[in-house]
C-alpha cells in the first residue's frame, strides 16, 4: 500500500482540513457522533468497521483534537468519545455531504434520512454567503492563492 503524503504544510485549507479529517471512516465516526453515538460498541455496530480500523481512527480523531476520550458518564469501566469544539465545527462540512449527496446520489422519490431542526422539524439547509450577507457560488467565488516561497 502507498503511504499516505502529508497536506500538513500545504498552502490550501482545503489540503489541509483534508489531511485531518479526509477518510471516509473519520468523516462516518464524525456523522454518528453527532447523531449521539459516544462508545466504541456503538461506532463498531453502526458502521460495521473492523475493530483495530475503528481503534486507529478514533486515536486519529482524538489527536487531532477532533473528539475527546472521556470517563462513561454512567461511572462504569469504559470511556465514551465526544465531539470537541474543533469536532462540533464540522457541522457545516457535514451538512455540505448531506445536501450534495440528497441532490445527485437518490432518485426522486427514493426515501433517505433527512437532518431537521430538533424543535420544528423543518429541514436544514447550508447556503454560502459573503461576510455582508449576499449568497454567492462558485462561479462568484476565487481563490486567492499563496506564492510558495520554494517554487521559482
Amino acid at each position: 500500500m502507498v503511504k499516505r503524503r502529508s497536506l500538513k504544510g500545504d498552502y490550501c485549507p482545503s489540503a489541509r482540513s483534508l489531511d485531518v479529517i479526509g477518510d471516509w471512516w473519520s468523516l462516518l465516526i464524525v456523522r454518528d457522533a453527532f447523531d449521539g453515538l459516544t462508545r466504541f460498541s456503538e461506532f463498531q455496530k453502526s458502521l460495521g468497521i473492523a475493530k483495530n480500523i475503528l481503534s486507529e481512527r478514533l486515536r486519529t480523531l482524538i489527536a487531532r483534537g477532533i473528539l475527546k476520550a472521556v470517563p462513561a458518564a454512567n461511572g462504569g469501566a469504559h470511556q465514551e468519545y465526544h465531539l470537541t469544539e474543533k469536532g462540533r465545527d464540522l457541522f457545516p462540512v457535514m451538512v455540505a455531504l448531506r445536501q450534495w449527496g440528497e441532490q445527485y446520489l437518490f432518485e426522486p422519490g427514493e426515501k433517505h434520512s433527512r437532518l431537521v431542526d430538533r424543535d420544528t422539524g423543518q429541514a436544514v439547509r447550508l447556503d454560502v454567503r459573503t461576510e455582508d450577507g449576499r449568497l454567492i457560488g462558485p462561479d462568484r467565488a476565487v481563490i486567492l492563492k499563496v506564492a510558495d516561497p520554494e517554487q521559482p
